[in-house]
C-alpha cells in the first residue's frame, strides 16, 4: 500500500533528518488538545517509542511491582536506542527521542506508590482538577494502563528489525514474571532511589549498550554483556515458562553488532557527507524488510 504513494516504511525512534516544522499534526481530537495544552511541546514530537504491556490483573500488584521493575527500565532502554539523530544533526546520544519527550509533563521514571489507593488519589488530584481528563496522559517510562489490566513499558525506542522487538517484549515480560515470582516466595527486587535509577537512565540515553551502566549492589560500573548475561541467567527460569527465551538470547546480537543507533552511525561514517541522511534511511528500508 505505501508504494502507491511512492512511500517505504521504516522503523526508528526519529527520522535521520526529517523537520519536524514540516509535519502536519494527525487529525484527531486528541491531538489537536494536546496541541493545544502543551503548545510547541507538542509540536515537537516527531518521535515514536516502543510500548510493552505486560498483563497483572491485581491492581495492588501493579503498584507494588513498579518500583522494583523500574531498576531494569534503563537496561531496556540501552539496548533499544536507535534515535540518535536529530533533524538531520548527530546528537551524540543513542536515544535521543528520550530528550524530546523528557520535554512533556509527566514523564520520566514512576514516583513510588504504597497502594493501589494512594497511586488512584494521586492521579484523581489532577483529574478532579481538570488538568487532565484520565490517566492515559500520564507518561512514566512505566505506568499502570488506563485502558487495559496491565502495566505498560514505555521507554524502549521502536527497533527497525522485527527480532529485536520481538527480544525486548520476551525481555520485559520475563522480568516482570520473575519479579511476581520473587513475591510468591515472599521475596522482592531491592528498590533503589530514583536519583541513582536516573543516572542509569542517562547512561543509557547517552551510550547505549557501549559504556555499560552502575550495578548499585556491586557499587561498580559494569560491562553491558556482563550484565546482561547476569539478566539472562537470572531470567532464565521465567523465559522458559513463558516460552522466549531464544527471543531474549537473541538479543545479544545487539550487543555484538550494536544498536540501532550505533549501525546508523556506522553507515554514516561511511557514506559520502551529501548522502548521509538518505543514507540512514536506505538502511533502515533494508533492516525493515529484512525480517520480512
Amino acid at each position: 500500500m505505501a508504494g502507491r504513494f511512492n512511500l517505504v516504511p521504516i522503523s526508528a525512534s526519529c527520522h535521520p533528518f526529517s523537520d519536524w516544522k514540516q509535519q502536519d499534526t494527525t487529525d484527531k481530537e486528541r491531538y489537536e488538545s494536546l496541541e493545544s495544552e502543551l503548545a510547541l511541546v507538542a509540536r515537537r514530537m516527531l518521535i515514536c517509542g516502543m510500548h510493552v504491556h505486560v498483563g497483572v490483573e491485581d491492581e495492588a500488584l501493579r503498584v507494588d511491582l513498579m518500583p522494583q521493575f523500574s531498576y531494569f527500565l534503563p537496561h531496556l532502554l540501552a539496548l533499544s536506542t536507535s534515535s540518535p539523530y536529530w533533524q538531520g544533526d548527530d546528537t551524540g546520544l543513542a536515544s535521543y527521542r528520550l530528550s524530546i519527550f523528557d520535554n512533556m509533563p509527566r514523564t520520566g521514571l514512576p514516583p513510588r506508590f504504597d497502594s493501589w489507593a494512594e497511586y488512584q488519589r494521586t492521579a484523581g488530584t489532577l483529574i478532579d482538577l481538570g488538568v487532565i481528563e484520565d490517566t492515559s496522559k500520564i507518561w512514566w517510562d512505566l505506568r499502570p494502563s488506563h485502558q487495559f489490566p496491565t502495566l505498560e513499558s514505555r521507554i524502549c525506542d521502536t527497533q527497525p528489525r522485527l527480532e529485536h522487538t520481538l527480544g525486548l517484549a520476551a525481555l520485559t515480560q520475563a522480568i516482570m514474571r520473575m519479579l511476581m515470582r520473587l513475591r510468591d516466595r515472599n521475596l522482592r527486587w531491592r528498590e533503589y532511589d530514583r536519583f541513582l535509577i536516573s543516572e542509569n537512565r542517562w547512561r543509557a540515553q547517552r551510550y547505549g549498550v557501549t559504556e555499560g551502566l552502575i550495578d548499585f549492589g556491586e557499587r561498580a560500573l559494569r560491562p553491558f554483556d556482563e550484565l546482561f548475561d547476569e539478566l539472562v541467567s537470572l531470567l532464565a527460569e521465567d523465559a522458559e515458562a513463558l516460552g522466549c527465551l531464544d527471543e531474549i538470547c537473541a538479543l545479544r546480537d545487539v550487543i555484538a553488532n550494536g544498536t540501532s543507533a550505533s549501525r546508523q552511525r556506522a553507515v554514516a561514517a561511511r557514506a559520502p557527507e551529501d548522502d548521509r541522511g538518505p543514507a540512514i534511511v536506505r538502511h533502515l528500508i533494508e533492516e525493515f524488510h529484512a525480517d520480512l
